[in-house]
């Protein structure tokens, strides 16, 4: 019986002694793969802000573009157009199939 004994526990410490390394292996492989996506976060949270700042002066930009002053003057100097007169505007009103 003392040897039986003695095969289990060899058998035992054989196996303890190779899952530690194992337990190791795949603790390092975890803590690699956490610090990959600690590293894609960040890099997508750089990548965010930047667009949210490129989004504000585009935004900014259209403003700007589409204010009705620079409209008006872009109108009447590069384009030679002028505001009609009263007279000059006509109304124009159509019937629908409905409206006879």
């Amino acid at each position: 019986m003392k040897k039986g004994s003695r095969i289990v526990r060899v058998l035992f410490v054989a196996l303890l002694a190779l899952c530690i390394p194992g337990a190791l292996a795949i603790g390092g492989m975890r803590s690699r793969k956490y610090a990959d996506l600690n590293k894609d976060v960040t890099d997508l949270e750089t990548r965010q802000q930047t667009l949210v700042d490129e989004n504000k002066n585009l935004i900014t930009d259209i403003s700007l573009l589409s204010s009705t002053d620079r409209i008006e003057r872009i109108a009447e100097e590069e384009l030679g157009m002028r505001q009609a007169e009263s007279e000059e505007i006509v109304r124009v009103q159509m019937k629908g199939a409905n409206d006879e």
